[in-house]
């Protein structure tokens, strides 16, 4: 797109013809296209289905994994959480190609999220709600804090604009934690085979935004568990 929000028409990314709705289905159009593009004959590169199908899988992985019952309010936040894992992909794709989190894309998702927060708890109680503004609060002061201490080298500031939001999504301190915990790990298994290959040196910078996404839905789908897991080992063994 000449955007990705807006008034602006999707475009070839190679002949920057503008796309018509047909061919905007997703991986349907590619798939009927041969991938290339229907104007310029071109390749389409592979990344659009596959991101097309990958967003597809969350939307049904969610559903299958959703951790409470569904009532008529909590189907209202579940049809926001899927806008949410939309918004989350694409500053996923963003960041890998371009390490970059747009301020627009981050800005929506923030207000998106405290939009889910509040379908998603008002069910429970208003412990639940503050427990999840603690732990947006929680996750941008630690990220706030790093960024500054750091000059902007350990952490850049779109994680940071992107960390409220995130730690509203997982919803308590405690699980801010073990987000961070788990992209850090990921973040670590990713770059190894890189830094050994010396592709990569310490100085290199590496996207840490798409290891926050990844975890950020994991924790909130299965979180629960995982801290119950973990106490159990602790207590028992």
């Amino acid at each position: 797109k000449r955007k990705w929000w807006g008034s602006e028409r999707s475009i070839c990314p190679r002949c920057k013809h503008v796309l018509s709705a047909k061919n905007l289905v997703p991986v349907l159009s590619w798939v009927s296209l041969k991938g290339r593009c229907r104007y310029c004959k071109k390749p389409i590169s592979v990344q659009y289905p596959l991101v097309e199908l990958f967003t597809a899988g969350l939307f049904a992985f969610s559903y299958i994994f959703w951790p409470v019952a569904f009532t008529p309010i909590i189907i209202a936040a579940f049809v926001v959480w899927l806008f949410i894992l939309i918004l989350l992909v694409a500053l996923f794709v963003y960041d890998i190609k371009w390490f970059k989190l747009p301020n627009i894309m981050v800005a929506t998702l923030t207000v998106a999220t405290v939009m889910f927060v509040f379908l998603y708890n008002v069910p429970f109680n208003a412990v639940t709600l503050l427990t999840a503004i603690a732990g947006g609060v929680v996750f941008f002061g630690l990220f706030w804090g790093i960024f500054r201490i750091s000059g902007g080298n350990w952490i850049g500031g779109g994680d940071v604009k992107m960390a409220f939001a995130l730690g509203l999504i997982v919803g308590s301190v405690q699980k801010v934690l073990l987000t961070i915990f788990i992209a850090s790990l990921i973040g670590i298994a990713f770059s190894l085979p890189s830094l050994a290959n010396k592709k990569l040196d310490m100085k290199s910078k590496i996207p840490f935004g798409p290891c926050l996404i990844l975890t950020t839905i994991l924790v909130f789908l299965f979180g629960q568990q995982i801290i119950d897991w973990y106490v159990r080992k602790i207590l028992y063994g």
